[in-house]
């Protein structure tokens, strides 16, 4: 029930948008994003700018509204917009999907791949295992796509803590249980574990900040079950809230994200980065292939050695994001 891909939940913002244009063309193979789209959010605009590497993107309208004019089709006119600059799109199925969005995204589903993406949070959408039927079985019928071409994402969305990864393993196995009921084309699961707001951790030190998502992920141990994640982000969105904007990085290791948050007050915001970098790649956190491991090392290494230019937020995200996946790649490939 596993394709071998890699599904990151992402934003549709200037930083993950990079990380994916600067894919590795053989890990671009084992990555399908899923961009979760707001109201303002000028998605195509970003891809004609930065292409993702992938060549496909599923796009989640969940937080879209039908329009009130019924001859418009958020997911068939972002579908044509994309493919005019080269990109594919699988429609996200979500359980609150209207009548007329489920029609739609089976529309979309088929002008490219015909696939789609059905994301299930089940912990809002069905409590127990006939509710989750009955409502599938609607949404396939709605969208009239077969399940075999249909990728089901069982979102546990955020574990905050260890009780609630424990709690999280616990209905995933359920889910999963019910999931091998169906011939989906794959089955995969989905969590969040970065916190929402880093304001409050110390500065001028890495801090370690679990990944309980891919720990829960690793105790089910369940063969053919996919790997997902809200990349370097929370899967809580925190909409119009500004934080402060220190350079920041997000950098993957295998049990924890390391967080280097850099004040050094006093200093420019050029020498603050590179202090930050030269500390990153001096650190036990830097892999061992170095500057080779993905393109975001790359540029935090060029960083750390020239204290010019100093970054910007989309910038610590980008290269947050690449090592990210490159980390998730490494991590989850076929033995």
């Amino acid at each position: 029930m596993t394709d071998g891909v890699y599904r990151p939940i992402l934003r549709p913002r200037r930083g993950e948008l990079a990380a994916l244009h600067h894919l590795d063309a053989d890990l671009a193979q084992r990555v399908m994003p899923i961009i979760e789209l707001a109201p303002d959010d000028r998605l195509p605009q970003l891809v004609r700018q930065m292409p993702p590497r992938t060549g496909a993107i599923a796009v989640d309208l969940g937080a879209i509204a039908d329009p009130a004019d019924t001859l418009s089709s958020p997911p068939l006119d972002l579908a044509e917009e994309l493919a005019d600059v080269g990109v594919a799109m699988l429609p996200v199925l979500r359980a609150y999907d209207s009548r007329r969005r489920l029609v739609e995204h089976g529309l979309a589903a088929r002008m490219h791949l015909m696939r789609a993406v059905l994301r299930l949070q089940p912990h809002l959408d069905a409590r127990n295992a006939t509710a989750a039927t009955k409502l599938t079985d609607r949404m396939l019928a709605g969208a009239g796509l077969e399940a075999e071409r249909v990728d089901l994402v069982i979102d546990l969305a955020e574990t905050a803590c260890a009780a609630h990864a424990d709690r999280f393993e616990e209905r995933a196995r359920n889910v999963l249980r019910w999931a091998r009921a169906e011939d989906w084309r794959s089955v995969t699961v989905a969590a969040g574990a970065m916190p929402p707001n880093l304001d409050d951790l110390p500065t001028d030190e890495p801090v370690a900040v679990g990944r309980l998502d891919a720990q829960v992920w690793a105790r089910l141990s369940e063969p053919g079950v996919g790997y997902a994640d809200y990349g370097v982000t929370s899967p809580v969105r925190r909409h119009g809230i500004n934080h402060r904007q220190l350079p920041t990085l997000r950098y993957t290791a295998e049990h924890d994200w390391w967080i280097y948050r850099w004040a050094r007050r006093g200093g420019r915001s050029d020498d603050r980065c590179h202090d930050l970098c030269r500390t990153l790649v001096d650190s036990p956190q830097w892999p061992s292939t170095g500057a080779r491991f993905s393109w975001g090392d790359a540029q935090i290494a060029r960083q750390s050695r020239s204290a010019r230019g100093g970054g910007s937020p989309a910038s610590w995200i980008a290269w947050s994001t690449s090592h990210h996946i490159a980390h998730v790649l490494r991590t989850i490939a076929p033995s």
